[in-house]
């Protein structure tokens, strides 16, 4: 594996672990600022609107200033601000970081995958599911490092600290070994902010209902399982666990099925696969039944968006973070307003009934797939 490989794994590794560890203490930042649900919710949307605010402006920073450069000052920002969660004075600062966290998250998801999109051209085959895979196991990671620092009773200071310093040495060695893009002059530039173009607006659709997708699941598995379900309370959980796990094998795999398959048709296959998986979880609402409908999904979703943004970055006449950013703004819409739509209707029908949505933009994506040839969309 070359040097800048590894770098750019170990900066999708970070990303996945550092959210983790802080989105698992979530109940402690809770207790601490003596929050309900409700407030909670409004943190977390201060963190995904700023992400969304900060993602279309990202590919005019990568033009001016390197991906490389942007990917270390945000993977930076990132890691250094977690400390700060348990020393916020007031529920108002507190939600002020959130959005800092989630403007150096956003504009990190574009700059990394910018880097990943370098080592493809470099490498000259598909290996972008594979960055995605470290992510996921980021996040796996993350979330037992989070239980862990639980059960051994560490202060949130002290936890996001110590995995704030770890990540920080991480990224210390690994940006010496990101691939230096030059910036580009200012002739070329263009204006800050683009709107997507037709080409990117149909691969952000597809990205968009995708993204859509992994938040229902990631948000409403473990509710479906108890209350549609009808699952034990320590059996519910295992839905959105076969689901992660799932997604964590497909990516692993997902680079050698788009060199055997090619993109069109692996993305064709992966939506019929996961729309397979989620009809199965609505007509079949037995606890093991949801499971393996949810493992299937997972697998059908797991190449979907790493090749919606390997597209964009390969996409002729648009530097490599401008098709990015394009596709991640359109594509993190759907995974930011998603769930509450979902929710949404849940209340007016029933979350079995809400899920024929998703089956739905599943259909679109595949539809979109279908339009996909040669480069274009």
């Amino acid at each position: 594996m070359s040097p800048s490989r590894l770098a750019v794994k170990i900066i999708f590794f970070l990303n996945g672990f550092v959210h983790a560890n802080y989105f698992s203490r979530l109940p402690r930042i809770q207790e601490q600022f003596q929050i309900d649900n409700g407030i909670v919710g409004l943190v977390l949307l201060s963190s995904s609107v700023g992400a969304l605010l900060a993602m279309p402006f990202t590919g005019w920073l990568i033009i001016r200033n390197g991906s490389r450069n942007i990917t270390v000052i945000s993977v930076i920002f990132y890691c250094a601000l977690i400390p700060f969660i348990p020393r916020m004075p007031e529920l108002w600062s507190l939600i002020v970081l959130f959005f800092l966290l989630g403007v150096s998250a956003g504009m990190l998801d574009v700059a990394m995958n910018s880097q990943a999109v370098l080592v493809e051209k470099e490498k000259g085959r598909p290996i972008m599911t594979s960055f995605h895979a470290l992510f996921s196991i980021g996040m796996m990671l993350g979330a037992v490092s989070g239980s862990l620092f639980t059960s051994l009773d560490y202060g949130l200071f002290s936890h996001f600290t110590i995995i704030s310093v770890a990540s920080l040495a991480a990224v210390i060695v690994a940006r010496y070994y990101l691939i230096h893009d030059r910036p580009q002059g200012k002739r070329d530039e263009g204006p800050a902010f683009r709107l997507p173009n037709a080409a990117m607006v149909s691969i952000g659709i597809i990205a968009f209902c995708c993204m859509l997708g992994e938040g229902a699941m990631a948000d409403w598995s473990t509710n479906y399982m108890e209350n549609i379900a009808n699952a034990e309370k320590a059996i519910a959980p295992l839905g959105l666990s076969a689901f992660a796990l799932a997604m964590t094998i497909g990516r692993f795999l997902g680079d050698g099925a788009r060199l055997k398959f090619g993109d069109r048709n692996l993305m064709i296959g992966c939506g019929l696969v996961a729309t397979a998986g989620l009809v199965m979880a609505i007509l079949f609402v037995q606890p093991y039944a949801v499971i393996a409908g949810l493992f299937i999904v997972g697998l059908g979703l797991s190449a979907i968006v790493p090749i919606a943004y390997s597209i964009a970055g390969h996409t002729k006449n648009l530097p490599p973070g401008v098709g990015l950013a394009m596709v991640t703004t359109v594509g993190y819409t759907g995974f930011l307003f998603g769930p509450p739509i979902i929710g949404l209707l849940a209340d007016w029908f029933t979350l079995r009934l809400a899920l024929l949505l998703v089956v739905f933009l599943f259909l679109v994506m595949i539809f979109l797939s279908f339009r996909y040839k040669n480069g274009n969309a």
